[in-house]
């Protein structure tokens, strides 16, 4: 299927398909007339590639695993990965706790401009 159709069915933009063939995550075929031809495990690739995404995964990450899901073998993901996919989970339990610190801070300055304001 073209490109407009294969983002339809697989709910990813046309931009997005076209990064993910210039990152090297897809391969597409193509026509005779060089339009590109996204067939049905292309396109299961590419929701696997959105969903590891948006779990967060840089795209670095997502590169790394996906050999290893292709062949149906996450079990085969190498330790250093998993380590990698911890060490970010972990940088972003340490950037949450610093927004929760800034949030809870705004919240008593809040508090405190509200209980020195005059009242109407």
């Amino acid at each position: 299927m073209r490109i407009g159709e294969a983002s339809r069915v697989s709910g990813v933009s046309a931009r997005s398909l076209r990064y993910y063939e210039d990152e090297g995550l897809i391969v597409p075929g193509r026509r005779g007339n060089g339009y590109r031809d996204y067939c049905r495990s292309t396109l299961d690739r590419v929701r696997v590639i959105r969903s590891l995404l948006e779990s967060g995964l840089p795209l670095r990450l997502v590169r790394d695993v996906l050999p290893h899901l292709a062949v149906g073998q996450p079990a085969a993901v190498c330790a250093e990965f998993v380590r990698e996919v911890e060490r970010y989970r972990d940088g972003l339990a340490a950037r949450i706790a610093g927004l929760e610190e800034q949030r809870a801070a705004l919240d008593a300055y809040l508090r405190e401009v509200r209980r020195a304001a005059p009242q109407p």
